[in-house]
This record gives structure tokens, C-alpha cells and sequence, in this order.
């Protein structure tokens, strides 16, 4: 039976959380007004001796309302919302969790014997073995699915992740987790497989005759924020690189899989990551941002990371927020314009401003012959405009709700991601480089424009984007 002939109870484990609050209430509020059926009913679960008036409240300032039926939509939302408090460690608290949720089912069900239960967790690591071992033994569904999303981090080496994979899979079938990642979901990752593989015109050059180089991007504007003391233990190595831009890479690299099926497309991305070699230190440039002291001394970017009071002793703090894939193209071959060509780059932006553009040579209007870079852009929020984009959270929610794992991590995704990043981090703990600085609100190091040049992407400087005069009737 189906997801959508059954009753379905979402139970949020960590519900009081930063998290909780920010993202995944929000999102299964918006997924409850325009996806999910009438039926579906929500449960969190957490320590605080709260009420779901309480998480109510919580909640509020985070959901975006831009209407009166939104405002409604918040208040249905919470109509079918419970909320009970118990330990992560007891099993008497999942049990008393079991009867509520048969409770919730009892009440305004859609008449089915099937009741499917979501579980997702956003605990920290310390008690997660704890609460899936209580769940597993106190909370399954009955008839229906059990279906289990685990939130990052997903161990913090490639030891501490085998441990985890290995007590996941004592209790659940790999086709009961859902290992998320919420850059899986959005937009422009969801687009790749199509852009790639729907379009004759990119597999002639998608190979290494063509491409020159390719650069992961990952920039953030803001510093810790208060967040030092995670950071420091986790880092952006831990934070975005084995997990979020490994996922990018896979996505570039991967060869065409034999349909959209979960596990094929999944399969793909592991042979992409087998053959990655485990990254050396003297192959890398660590960074660290300092303050800018020209600004107010009031203002984030005048403090440095090391003058976060939250950091106990980067990617973070560039001059803006960036995410995306650079694809660097060979020069041209048989230059006959006096070297005034610069290499064509295919981008493709995943934040923000969701787009895909091509860098190319052009000539000027005129008599005279000169030569300009320029692009072909499409940006997704002009090309469909009017048209709903969804939160990355409330995608993959959708996803799980439905059983479809193509955007979600396998183990074995998960195994060959840490053997490549763990070597790296082991190395940094023993030897503990100094790190480059960098000013709060640059561009970073200059050592990584250096490492980018040996490893062949150049950077001419001559290219300006102007996306005011980009527009086109076509």
C-alpha cells in the first residue's frame, strides 16, 4: 500500500533544537499545505519540558507567511501537531512515545489499518545510538513503513563512520535510511542530471580531451557567528567538503547511469569517488580569516575567527555567498586571434540565484575587429519565473515520503567519501600547520589562486558579469 493511501505520522526527534525550529518545522508545515494528505499528522519529541504551544511559538519566527492562507496554513499545521517530552536513553520514554503515536493515528486517521511512521533525527551524535536502538525496539510501525532520515554529521572519520554505518545497519535495512544532505536538494543539483545527460550538445566535451579543470566553489559571507565552538571541532573540511561539495563532485564527474533508479544513480557516484586518491596536506592550503580593521569595530567583519568568544582556542567570511561548479575548457586550438581568446567555462551556480551560464569569445559590434568575453546565461528564477522553488528540506522530505533514495547517501557513498578526507584530517591533527590568513570580506588566500593555477585552472580577470545587461527577449 502507498504512502498516500495509508496514514502517515512524522515524528521529530530533537524537535526543540536550532534546527527544528529554523528548517524542518517550516518545511513539513509547507509540505502538509500543498503536498501531503489531510491525514498526515506530526509528533515531536525531546528532552525540554515543553508543550506544542511552546514549539509553536518557537517556530513562528521562522516561517516565511507572505499571505493570510499561509498564516491559516501555520495554524492547520499545528492543529495536527502533538508534542511529548522523555530521554534519549530510556526506553520507558520511547515507550510512552509508542502509545502517543498510536493515539495520534487514532484520531482523525484516514480509516486505514497502514500507518507508516517518518522519523527524523535531529539529535547530536552523543545520543545517537541511543535513540535509534530505542526506536527500533519500541517505535516501529506496526504495518507500514518505518523509514528513518539521519542528519549530519555522519561520523567524523572514516573509523567513526564505519561504526556508525555498522550499528545503523544492525538495526535497519539500507532501504530504511535516508542519509540527508540538503545540498542533494537543491534546484541546480536536482537540474544536473538532466543538463548533463538530456543534452546532446554537453557529451562530445564532457571528458577530459575538452575540459581543462574543474573548481568546486564554496563561499559564505558571514564568519561563526556564534557557532565557533562547533567549527572548530568540525572545521570545513568535516562541515562542507567530504559531504556537500564531494556530492557536487560526484554529480560532475559521474558517467551516465542506466535509468533513475536510486541505486544506479547512486552506484555511479561511488565510481567516481573510487577513484579519487586520499588528499595529501601539501596538496591543500588551509586558511583562516582575520578581521577586517577598517570596519566598525561593532561590526562581524571586524572580528577575526580567533576573536570569536565562541571558538575554545574557511570557506567562512569571503567577500560573498557562492556555491557552484566551474568547468574550464581548453584553450582553442590553432590560435589564429593573436592570443586574445580566453578559456570557455560552462558554470553551473547552486546558490544563490540558481543558473547555468556559458563563458564564450564574441566579437564587438563595429568596423574594428575586437574581441569579448561574454555569456549564455540562464538563470532559473528569470527563465520560470512565477514558478514555486522549493526549499532543498522540503524536496528531500518529499522524497522520503514518497521512497525515493536517488538524492539520499548510500554507506558506501558514505565509506569512500571519509577514505578520501580522513588521511587529510589526520594529518592536520598531528602536525597542526599554521594556517593562512586571510581578511574577513576577501577573496582568501592568494596561496589558493596558486594551487588552482598548478593544478591548471587560470584566472584572467578580464571577464565582468553584468547581469543588468544580460537580458534577452529569446
Amino acid at each position: 500500500m502507498s504512502s498516500t493511501e495509508s496514514n502517515t505520522v512524522f515524528i521529530l526527534v530533537g524537535a526543540s533544537g536550532d534546527l527544528s525550529k529554523k528548517k524542518i518545522w517550516p518545511t513539513l508545515c509547507n509540505l502538509k499545505r500543498d503536498f501531503l494528505p489531510s491525514s498526515a499528522k506530526f509528533v515531536g519529541y525531546a528532552r525540554s519540558n515543553l508543550t506544542i504551544e511552546d514549539i509553536k511559538a518557537g517556530v513562528k519566527p521562522n516561517y516565511k507567511a507572505k499571505t493570510a492562507e499561509d498564516e491559516q496554513a501555520f495554524e492547520d499545521f499545528f492543529a495536527c501537531s502533538s508534542y511529548i517530552s522523555g530521554k534519549y536513553d530510556e526506553v520507558s520514554s520511547f515507550e510512552k512515545l509508542s502509545a502517543h503515536l498510536q493515539g495520534v493515528v487514532s484520531v482523525g486517521g484516514c480509516g486505514c489499518d497502514d500507518v507508516n511512521y517518518i522519523f527524523y533525527l535531529a539529535v547530536p551524535p552523543t545520543v545517537f545510538d541511543a535513540v535509534t536502538t530505542n526506536i527500533k525496539q519500541c517505535c516501529m510501525a506496526p504495518k507500514g513503513f518505518t523509514r528513518i532520515v539521519v542528519e549530519k554529521p555522519f561520523g567524523h572519520d572514516l573509523e567513526s563512520s564505519e561504526l556508525l554505518s555498522r550499528h545503523l545497519a544492525s538495526l535497519f535495512d539500507e532501504q530504511q535510511l535516508y542519509r540527508i544532505d540538503h545540498y542533494l536538494g537543491k534546484e541546480m543539483a536536482q537540474n544536473m542530471l538532466v543538463l548533463r545527460f538530456g543534452n546532446q550538445i554537453f557529451g562530445p566535451i564532457w571528458n577530459s580531451q575538452s575540459i581543462k579543470a574543474v573548481k568546486l566553489t564554496f563561499k559564505e559571507p558571514i564568519g561563526t557567528k556564534g557557532r565557533g565552538g562547533y567549527f572548530d571541532q568540525s572545521g570545513i573540511i568535516r562541515d562542507v567538503m567530504q559531504n556537500h561539495m564531494v556530492q557536487l563532485l560526484c554529480l560532475v564527474a559521474m558517467e551516465k547511469p542506466p535509468s533513475l533508479d536510486a541505486d544506479d544513480i547512486r552506484a555511479e557516484k561511488v565510481k567516481v569517488l573510487k577513484r579519487v586518491q586520499p588528499i595529501k596536506l601539501e596538496e591543500v592550503v588551509l586558511g583562516q580569516y582575520v578581521g577586517d580593521k577598517s570596519q566598525s569595530a561593532d561590526s562581524e567583519a571586524f572580528q577575526g575567527y580567533l576573536e570569536d568568544p565562541t571558538v575554545p582556542k574557511g570557506g567562512k567570511a569571503a567577500q560573498r555567498e557562492k556555491a557552484e561548479i566551474r568547468l574550464q575548457f581548453k584553450d582553442a586550438q590553432g590560435d589564429i586571434f593573436s592570443q586574445r581568446c580566453q578559456r570557455n567555462e560552462l558554470v553551473f551556480r547552486v546558490q544563490p540565484n540558481e543558473a547555468v551560464y556559458a563563458k564564450l569569445m564574441t566579437k564587438t559590434p563595429g568596423l574594428d575587429f575586437n574581441l569579448q568575453e561574454t555569456e549564455l546565461d540562464l538563470t532559473l528564477t528569470e527563465r520560470f519565473h512565477g514558478h514555486k522553488f522549493p526549499d532543498a528540506y522540503e524536496r528531500l522530505l518529499w522524497d522520503v515520503y514518497c521512497g525515493n533514495q536517488s538524492s539520499f547517501v548510500r554507506s558506501d557513498e558514505l565509506r569512500e567519501a571519509w577514505r578520501i578526507f580522513t588521511p587529510l584530517l589526520k594529518e592536520i591533527e598531528e602536525k597542526k600547520p599554521k594556517p593562512v590568513n586571510y581578511v574577513f570580506g576577501s577573496r582568501g588566500p592568494t596561496e589558493a589562486d596558486e594551487l588552482e593555477r598548478r593544478c591548471g585552472m587560470t584566472f584572467s580577470g578580464t571577464y565582468t558579469y553584468n547581469k543588468s545587461s544580460s537580458k534577452s527577449s529569446l
